[in-house]
């Protein structure tokens, strides 16, 4: 069964319909890389090795977690928009921006290497994100991603440090 990725439902919110479109676009397209930073944190967390074992663990797991309520608002969002959110891991794998996890990388220092290359990528397209919604006149988008983007700012700097 396929399901038209671009369907619509009727929704009050006063932003026009090709708007709203563009901005579903935009959403699903960060709701793509939230989930696959997600899935690489996870698998940072489980499979790091070495002398930073633990810090690094309930870091990456710290983290995890926040970026799974991006995940979660991002999805709603664009649903609030009238959109569909394309949020299954296998849209999110096919859809993703970011690089896929390298799995030589289990060492402490790899791990942090390929997590803060990760997040800076995501802080970059949540940026980015801003600004399209702000052209789009969505207000409530552009602050959901200045939200994110602080956020992933402040993770990437808990992990470069």
């Amino acid at each position: 069964m396929t399901t038209d990725t671009k369907q619509t439902f009727p929704t009050r919110v006063d932003i026009p319909a090709d708007a709203r479109e563009a901005l579903v676009e935009l959403l699903n397209a960060r709701l793509a890389d939230a989930f696959d930073l997600y899935s690489q944190l996870k698998q940072a967390h489980w499979n790091v090795k070495g002398s930073d074992f633990i810090q690094l663990h309930e870091l990456y797991d710290l983290v995890a977690a926040s970026v799974l309520e991006f995940v979660d608002e991002i999805a709603e969002r664009a649903t609030a928009l009238g959109g569909l959110a394309l949020g299954t891991v296998r849209m999110a794998a096919s859809a993703s921006t970011l690089d896929e996890y390298p799995l030589d990388a289990t060492a402490g220092k790899d791990t942090v290497k390929v997590i803060a290359d990760r997040l800076a990528a995501y802080g970059a397209g949540a940026r980015e994100a801003i600004d399209a919604a702000d052209e789009l006149a969505d207000k409530d988008t552009a602050d959901l991603f200045t939200e994110i983007s602080r956020g992933t700012d402040k993770w990437l700097w808990f992990v470069e440090a």
